[in-house]
């Protein structure tokens, strides 16, 4: 399932795209015949929220998006939703995105007819539960686990069932107070909450390994027992993380110095893959985590092996000598931010 830098990199896409056009929207499957009704109006833009994308459509360009008259297309893609877009050359171009692209989830890949104007020849494929066309290119969507069309206030009632999301501005730190007085108020293990999304929007099974390992936790140890210290330092870390994954279309979370050391991971049948995998000059994916998907191998740090176990209906990755049950904030968090090289573009050499 992607996780949320992948929906934030869907909505700058969009905006880049359909941003403020009049488009063709039709439901190839069958599936969502509510698109019959956005067919011709206006896409005003994109909004990620989480693991949730909304496209807010209006009759007119100059309609405010908090107008009563905008419909809100809700998407989720789920374990097996994706998008496809083709267009013109620098289409749906944004950020790290090269345009035009195949499959925006965990992976993006080139189109084969390398994106000219034969793209309004593509017959749509009889699984697209949606399909938007604008003037310079068009999108399908094929296997989400919603698609649904929302007024103001059913958006609202899904923005009310999630937590904070640390790539949405919070200049006033209101989320990160949400995240931390919701874990702190919890029996629950940290494992556990980092995958609920009413506690934090937008993080999955990598993430939350990641997270815990770099703030040398044990995914075990109580919301409740948490320091707020703590809690406020896997904020920032986080924060840091998605922004590097939303500006380059990958998960790294070791710090530079560390990607050498034991550069090995567990494959799956399919294997970890990710955006740009084929790009020498970005990180491997066997140099970007520290315990996701290295189970039994030694830990990159102390060399102890690497554990895994089921929870929350996901297997959490974890090292037994490097997270220890602690409650407040560990030195080599401090020591080992992710911030100097995650929020600065090509610090380390990878292409933002």
């Amino acid at each position: 399932m992607p996780e949320g830098h992948t929906v934030h990199r869907l909505a700058a896409a969009f905006e880049s795209a359909f941003g403020g056009q009049q488009v063709r929207t039709s439901s190839p499957q069958g599936r969502f015949s509510e698109a019959a009704q956005l067919d011709g109006r206006v896409l005003l833009g994109a909004e990620a929220v989480g693991k949730h994308l909304f496209l807010p459509f209006a009759p007119s360009a100059d309609v405010d998006r908090e107008a009563p008259v905008v419909r809100h297309v809700h998407i989720h893609l789920g374990l097996y939703g994706s998008w496809t877009f083709a267009g013109d050359p620098g289409f749906a171009d944004a950020h790290a995105i090269g345009a035009p692209r195949l499959r925006m989830g965990e992976q993006e890949e080139e189109l084969d007819d390398g994106g000219t104007a034969e793209w309004r020849r593509i017959v749509p494929r009889p699984t697209v539960r949606l399909r938007i066309a604008g003037a310079c290119g068009l999108a399908d969507l094929t296997g989400p686990t919603a698609c649904e069309i929302l007024d103001a206030d059913g958006r609202q009632t899904v923005l009310d069932r999630l937590g904070p999301d640390p790539l949405r501005p919070d200049p006033d730190g209101r989320g990160r107070r949400r995240f931390v007085e919701a874990v702190r108020r919890s029996r629950t293990s940290i494992g556990a909450l980092l995958m609920n999304q009413k506690i934090v929007a937008g993080i999955g099974n990598i993430y939350r390994a990641e997270l815990l390992f770099r703030a040398r936790l044990d995914p075990f140890v109580p919301g409740r027992d948490l320091s707020t210290g703590l809690l406020d330092q896997m904020w920032e870390d986080l924060v840091a993380l998605m922004t590097y994954g939303a500006r380059t279309g990958r998960i790294v979370t070791t710090q530079p110095g560390h990607r050498e050391i034991e550069a090995r991971i567990i494959e799956r049948s399919r294997g970890t893959r990710q955006n740009g995998d084929e790009d020498p000059d970005v990180v491997p994916r066997e140099e970007s985590f520290y315990v996701y998907h290295r189970q039994t191998l030694p830990c990159r740090l102390c060399g102890t092996a690497v554990r895994s176990a089921d929870l929350s209906a996901r297997t959490v990755f974890w090292c037994p000598r490097c997270q220890s049950a602690r409650s407040r904030r560990a030195s080599w968090t401090r020591e080992h931010p992710a911030a100097p090289w995650a929020l600065v573009p090509d610090v380390d050499g990878e292409a933002a």
